[in-house]
């Protein structure tokens, strides 16, 4: 099932979330349609935060970079509880995106490699290094564990000449080719 993608304004983004427990009512249906969301987006990552759910898990599939990136070629990856470790190398640029942010694409500085501690779908635990565009996607999913999202990584001038932009997203007012759930402010009755 396709499940909406949470716009950037709702406070479950710049939450830090729970860990996962192998008894998480549900688990395997959501990463199942966590997949098929990302996918229905032409998306190569997407955390659990960003469909509504405040807990550490995370999907990728780099496959879509791997003509530029051949590191990224077949490589689909469920991320449970994950922490890294280390982040290494010098910093490269890239114009990353958001499915959380749509239409929107910012220059972001993230270090080369990354080693990461992580659970698969099975509990099983992983210890690894990734490289280049599977490290890159693998830093920008972990932010959202954070409630770190990508505009947090940019210069206060650069947000400052997107405010408007991120002002529009967070009211829901995007043109997204895919579901999205925009924040509704509660009113306050008296």
């Amino acid at each position: 099932m396709i499940l909406p993608i949470v716009l950037f304004g709702d406070p479950i983004l710049k939450k830090k979330a729970e860990n996962v427990i192998p008894s998480h009512e549900g688990l395997k249906e959501l990463i199942d349609n966590m997949f098929e969301t990302m996918y229905a987006a032409d998306g190569v990552g997407l955390a659990a935060p960003q469909v509504g759910q405040s807990i550490s898990l995370f999907v990728i599939d780099t496959d879509p970079f791997a003509d530029d990136f051949p590191e990224g070629k077949g490589f689909k990856q469920v991320f449970i509880n994950p922490e890294i470790i280390a982040e290494e190398g010098k910093e490269w640029r890239f114009n990353e995106g958001c499915l959380s942010f749509p239409a929107l694409r910012e220059d972001v500085m993230r270090k080369p490699r990354v080693r990461i501690r992580f659970q698969d779908e099975n509990f099983i635990e992983h210890e690894d290094t990734y490289d280049g565009i599977v490290a890159r996607v693998i830093q920008h999913e972990n932010d959202h564990l954070r409630g770190v999202v990508f505009v947090d990584r940019i210069t206060y001038l650069k947000k400052t000449l997107i405010n408007k932009k991120l002002i529009e997203i967070s009211n829901g007012n995007v043109n997204a080719t895919y579901k999205v759930k925009a924040f509704v402010k509660k009113k306050k009755s008296f």
